[in-house]
């Protein structure tokens, strides 16, 4: 079962896919492609459609960006509180 919102480990899963590498294999550095393979997966298991604008895309260029635009925007998406927990 998925977490309701994505976490490091999350991510790095998707990622993983992208070139079938081990989650342990994933650059913290994030190129374009990867990003683009991250959004359509995200999109995908968490049944939302992802509308980033150029400053969250650009957040996005380590695993650690990633992570943090994708809870908060799946967040709001879906209606979570993601004051919860983080990580």
């Amino acid at each position: 079962m998925t977490s309701a919102l994505p976490n490091r480990s999350d991510v790095l899963d998707m990622l993983a896919g992208y070139g079938e590498r081990l989650p342990e294999d994933v650059n913290e550095e994030l190129g374009s492609l990867e990003l683009t393979w991250l959004i359509a997966q995200a999109e995908q298991r968490y049944s939302v459609l992802l509308d980033l604008t150029d400053e969250m895309f650009a957040g996005m260029g380590t695993v650690t960006g990633a992570v943090d635009v994708l809870r908060a925007v799946i967040a709001e998406q879906l209606g979570i509180s993601e004051g919860a927990s983080h990580g």
